[in-house]
């Protein structure tokens, strides 16, 4: 997958093209995932001893197919390139600059 946990990414399609965010939870078997500050919905929620209730406005899951990487140096949107290093492991690289994305 080429979007992980605290990436920040763009998103390219949609009532929330060109916002930017950070993703805050990926569910990988569905290929979605919530990034802050984007995709608001309503819920209506029923008070409790501990919330009044009401209607309250929470991030809902985006497809990823509609998200791009934001490469964190040259801060443009970027497909990641993969590399394999000396140890094996593989990492993500930004196809723009060159630079290894965290």
């Amino acid at each position: 997958m080429h979007i992980r946990k605290k990436d920040k990414v763009i998103v390219l399609a949609g009532k929330n093209k060109g916002k930017t965010g950070e993703v805050l939870k990926i569910f990988p078997d569905k290929k979605t995932a919530v990034v802050a500050k984007v995709n608001f919905v309503k819920r209506h929620t029923k008070a409790t001893q501990s919330d009044p209730g009401g209607i309250k406005e929470k991030e809902a899951p985006l497809p990823i197919s509609r998200l791009m990487l934001v490469c964190p140096k040259c801060d443009k949107p970027t497909r990641p390139k993969w590399e394999i290093l000396p140890d094996g492991k593989k990492s993500r690289l930004c196809r723009k600059c060159g630079e290894m994305v965290v």
